[in-house]
């Protein structure tokens, strides 16, 4: 790390501001061969204060920019940063990384600016995680998530827990180097005891993140139905815009449309699938099948019937496929008069004067996510710390059920439990994990 990297900072593209950020020991030497500005020298430079002047990019050629300097450990990757804040334009910051090349920097990897902040104990693997769940959410809800994180509240849990398992090696080492003055059982039950506790606590964050993978994932959702019931119509409703094909011809759905909408923060998948019938339409035939397909991967099924007439035979060979499957029978045409009897959890709709499509809307959220999601808890969408808060579970129960064993093995499995948990913040985690992380991120972050 003691080399000097350079990228663009800021997304490719036209704007009124464009950063170029340097980071290592010998990042303001390469930029004060570049930068120029009245009376600065580098004695008499201050940190995190911003100088006007001028960058050169080639002979008699310069960029008026500002530049700011963050002097080690106070800065993001705890080195020495430089960052130019020039006009924006994507030739013009290439030109401007081209120039910090040819004066001593390389270009950055992905991600390596963060994982220098990890390697310098700026940020925990757990933060840095939760930097791209910033970087990539879609929802309110999702970022919500990340923020909790970013803030450090998982790495500080689990930082407690991992000070209580030193406590209780230490306490087991205690036991096993004195046998004749530690009462063994007594020991035995501390241990479970206390690991007691700590299962506990994860097994609240992982109940209240239960439902909050859908923040990152949303709810996949399958419109399914027989031809010309209206499913393009509800999918259009639902949507707030004409996204599916809408006609009277039957069959006119022949492949899977998927389109998503944000509804209370929760991200909403909709897969308008080709109606389910017998047809000889070699296309269509292809269409209908990926319709079943769609059925055993959604978490939700809106089974879309038409109000103003009685179930068909096509409804009812429908239904059979749909035995088992968490649904809403949506009742759709209801603008007309109704004819068909009452069905199994259902709401009636008008797609064409969108009667109860809020209501709708709301029932799917419902139906899916059982629980309210509380925000101010700590809630995770990363399922690599979840299944590690599971591993440590598992690893507890381990130990309740050989609390009759030996001091040694108890022992070693509390050392597990401790590796396990500071995988989360990255203090036992492998090389080849944490790398696998940070290439996850974009250049220049």
């Amino acid at each position: 790390m003691k080399d000097c990297i350079v990228s663009i900072s800021t997304p490719l593209g036209k704007g009124a501001v464009s950063i170029v950020r340097m980071s290592g020991a010998k990042s303001l030497d390469v930029a004060l061969t570049l930068f120029y500005s009245q009376k600065l020298e580098r004695e008499n430079i201050i940190p995190r204060y911003m100088y006007f002047g001028k960058i050169k990019l080639e002979e008699n050629v310069f960029e008026e920019c500002l530049m700011v300097y963050f002097k080690a450990p106070f800065s993001y990757t705890g080195e020495d940063i430089v960052e130019f804040q020039i006009h924006g334009g994507v030739l013009l910051a290439q030109k401007i990384v081209e120039a910090c090349l040819q004066a001593g920097s390389r270009l950055a990897e992905p991600g390596e600016y963060s994982k220098r902040a990890f390697l310098n104990d700026k940020i925990t693997l757990d933060k840095a995680e939760a930097i791209i769940g910033e970087i990539n959410a879609e929802t309110e809800g999702e970022l919500k998530s990340s923020l909790q994180v970013t803030n450090g509240r998982l790495a500080s849990a689990v930082l407690e827990q991992q000070e209580q398992l030193k406590y209780l090696l230490a306490e087991l080492e205690v036991g096993m180097d004195y046998p004749d003055e530690t009462e063994e059982l007594g020991l035995k039950l501390n241990v479970i005891e206390r690991l007691q506790k700590i299962e506990d606590a994860n097994d609240l964050i992982l109940q209240q993140s239960q439902s909050a993978t859908y923040l990152k994932n949303g709810i996949n959702v399958a419109l399914v139905g027989k031809t010309n019931v209206g499913k393009s119509s509800v999918m259009n409703a639902l949507l707030g815009e004409d996204r599916a094909i809408v006609t009277d011809i039957q069959g006119t759905t022949r492949d899977s449309i998927t389109e998503s909408f944000i509804y209370n923060g929760i991200k909403i998948n909709l897969i308008d699938t080709a109606g389910i019938r017998e047809t000889e339409d070699v296309v269509e035939s292809i269409g209908i099948e990926k319709s079943k397909q769609n059925l055993n991967t959604a978490d939700l099924v809106l089974f879309v019937v038409d109000g103003s007439e009685s179930l068909s035979e096509e409804d009812e060979e429908i239904c059979k496929l749909l035995q088992g499957k968490k649904l809403i029978t949506v009742v759709n045409k209801t603008d007309k008069q109704r004819v068909l009897t009452a069905q199994e959890n259902e709401i009636e709709v008008s797609a064409m004067t969108n009667k109860n499509i809020q209501q709708l809307k709301q029932k799917i959220v419902d139906m899916v996510i059982e629980e309210e999601i509380d925000f101010n808890s700590l809630v995770l969408t990363n399922e690599r710390q979840m299944q590690i808060l599971k591993e440590a579970k598992m690893l507890i129960e381990e130990v309740k059920q050989k609390q009759n064993e030996s001091l040694d093995i108890l022992t070693m499995l509390v050392k597990r439990i401790w590796q396990t948990l500071g995988k989360i913040t990255g203090n036992t985690e492998n090389e080849d994990i944490i790398d696998l992380i940070f290439s996850k991120f974009c250049l220049g972050k």
